[in-house]
């Protein structure tokens, strides 16, 4: 059952997005669908909750999904009821199927979860009380380890920029997207701290406003010279050199350098190709897919036709029966994409090249059977 526990006095920046509860054998995290008007927490400890979480984007941003799966899926483990390895690892099975199919596009999901399940089969002699304790360790070195690769991508992306910068980026890639930093939002914290004065443009992205909502709060916490525009704004900026670079994070990297991301990436894209201003992608390389060719293969999630027509209005803003079409991401051509910046190094065309000489070992394939767009 979900735990709220609510706290208004605290800055967002204090609270982890995703974290283990050993003690309660829960996972807890930010509700991101009360940002940013309320901070309120939650103590997960049933699979279904945790499934509903991920689905309802209670907690959402490639990472944080992630590393939220890891979670879950040992939680799941623990309430397994039984000793017998066999069975055990047929409940596991189980388990992580029905978590692999709360999202269908950000892969991070994927990985994560064939990382847990790689712990229960290489340990399955070794008996079920065995499994449990390693994959606890494997959730939180999953964890931990995301801080230290956004950190190194931000590094890598702060070689791109000078102090002083316009940076605009799309979206909420920032800490609430993973455990701290974020990846698009890396180079922004690391600037803050050492004194770069950058200006930061958010979109606000429509239709969930996570620009707005998320981004911009995150930022505005931090103390960070943030200004919030409207998506349709965006060439406004550029034209008037406002934006020397853009960053956005990514959902999925294809083998060509194709990304998907969040709705409107692309638009983004095309406006700064115009006006000659380098869009790069933050994505670590748990990210990047090299099972898929091109951006073309990579599915594509659809979500309710509510979220345009009535989820931020008084009163509905559409005709009744109007056809709504709302895919939750959208892929920009990797010929849009300057760069791809990972926690390994800073990958530029012909980026499958690149990819292999900065992965450290080939990626499992993302479960695509458990999906439905």
């Amino acid at each position: 059952m979900a735990d709220n526990m609510e706290n208004l006095e605290k800055n967002i920046l204090d609270y982890e997005t995703v974290a283990l509860d050993i003690e309660k054998y829960a996972l807890v995290i930010i509700d991101q669908t009360q940002l940013p008007g309320r901070i309120e927490l939650l103590s997960l400890t049933d699979l279904k909750d945790i499934w509903e979480a991920i689905r309802l984007l209670k907690v959402r941003g490639a990472p944080a999904i992630g590393v939220a799966a890891a979670i879950g899926i040992y939680l799941a483990a623990e309430q397994i009821g039984t000793d017998d390895p066999q069975l055990f690892y047929e409940e596991f099975r189980k388990a992580k199927n029905y978590l692999a199919g709360s999202r269908p596009t950000a892969v991070n999901l994927f990985w994560a979860l064939d990382r847990m399940e790689q712990v229960v089969r290489t340990h399955l002699p070794e008996g079920t009380a065995e499994i449990r304790r390693l994959l606890q360790r494997e959730a939180i070195r999953i964890h931990d380890e995301d801080i230290e690769v956004c950190r190194r991508i931000g590094e890598h992306a702060l070689t791109l920029v000078k102090p002083g910068d316009g940076l605009l980026t799309h979206c909420n890639a920032g800490q609430l997207a993973t455990v701290k930093y974020g990846t698009a939002t890396a180079p922004m914290y690391l600037g803050q701290e050492r004194g770069y004065d950058f200006h930061i443009f958010v979109d606000e992205t429509r239709p969930l406003l996570q620009g707005a909502r998320l981004t911009a709060s995150e930022l505005h916490a931090a103390g960070m010279d943030v200004t919030l525009i409207c998506d349709n704004m965006s060439a406004a900026v550029m034209k008037k050199g406002l934006v020397q670079a853009v960053f956005v994070g990514c959902d999925r990297v294809a083998a060509n350098g194709d990304t998907a991301n969040k709705i409107g990436t692309s638009v983004v894209a095309c406006v700064a190709k115009q006006y000659n201003v380098p869009l790069y992608v933050c994505a670590p390389t748990s990210t990047i897919d090299m099972t898929l060719g091109t951006g073309d293969e990579i599915p594509i999630e659809e979500r309710a036709p509510e979220e345009i027509t009535e989820m931020w209005y008084e009163t509905r803003m559409a005709p009744e029966s109007v056809k709504v079409y709302n895919p939750c991401f959208d892929v920009t051509d990797h010929s849009l994409i300057a760069a791809i910046i990972t926690e390994n190094g800073i990958a530029r065309p012909p980026y499958k090249e690149a990819f292999r000489k900065l992965l450290p070992k080939p990626l499992p394939s993302a479960y695509n059977e458990n999906i439905n767009v």
